[in-house]
């Protein structure tokens, strides 16, 4: 491949770091100071109950609100106000809790599209748009486990490989931190913990830092490496998933409810 997908985490400092967060929306606080610091290489799982905050931190993170109060460091630069392409440029990626891709076009072109956009590239008469990062968006397809969905239009392709597809999208942009809002959503329990674990091999292969929303406890525990916890806007425990599944707090807060 001409270039790697993937680039290498950042180095010993935090990839991602927000400081004393706010974001209120009208009377309600949805985030409320929250400090957050995701080492290189993690696979950071944010847990919560519905309207905790998981989503809005998400959109303050990548730049799609702007917050109230607080700081957000990416790559140890301050990046409060940067918009999304601006962060996606610096290497941050993101999926989202809706499928978004391109139905009409082929997985293929989905992701070569998206390999174009990276590389500031447009189509031209000297390399025929087919041709432009076929070789690569076919690797990146086969690492997702889409190869043979190559040439299907991505409309019609199942729920589950449509979020493969999200996922070799977002990976080629080279992020160097992936944030996926809720990635298993609709998905059957076994699919869940397939494109989890492929997920996990992939950080684990390149270094990419990951964090990700999720609500199926059960892949949130088999593939999180620290887990973030998060109850009316509000960092309620973070730590290992043994530290956090013992935290009478969470408990009673969130895997009571998860459990029941």
């Amino acid at each position: 491949m001409a270039d790697s997908p993937l680039r290498q985490g950042l180095g010993a400092s935090p990839v991602l770091r927000t400081l004393a967060l706010r974001k209120r929306f009208g009377g309600v606080q949805a985030v409320n100071g929250v400090d957050l610091s995701v080492e290189p290489g993690d696979l950071r799982a944010i847990i919560g109950p519905n309207g905790a905050g998981k989503t809005t931190l998400f959109n303050l993170i990548t730049g799609d609100i702007a917050h109230d109060t607080g700081q957000i460091y990416f790559g140890g630069e301050e990046v409060s106000g940067v918009p999304p392409h601006g962060l996606c440029r610096r290497g941050m990626g993101r999926t989202f809790q809706i499928t978004s891709i391109f139905r009409r076009l082929t997985a293929l072109e989905n992701v070569q599209t998206a390999f174009l956009s990276h590389h500031r590239r447009h189509f031209n008469i000297v390399v025929p748009a087919r041709r432009l990062y076929r070789d690569d968006a076919l690797a990146m397809l086969e690492r997702v486990g889409l190869h043979e969905q190559a040439a299907k239009p991505s409309g019609i392709l199942a729920h589950g490989d449509q979020r493969r597809l999200e996922l070799a999208i977002a990976l080629a942009g080279a992020p160097t931190l992936l944030l996926l809002d809720e990635p298993t959503a609709g998905m059957a329990p076994r699919e869940r913990h397939e494109i989890m674990a492929l997920v996990a091999r992939i950080a684990g292969d390149t270094g990419l830092t990951v964090v990700f929303t999720e609500h199926d406890m059960d892949v949130v525990f088999a593939v999180a490496r620290r887990i973030t916890v998060l109850h009316q806007g509000v960092v309620l425990a973070e730590g290992a998933p043994a530290e956090v599944r013992a935290d009478r707090d969470v408990q009673r807060v969130y895997l009571g409810q998860a459990a029941s």
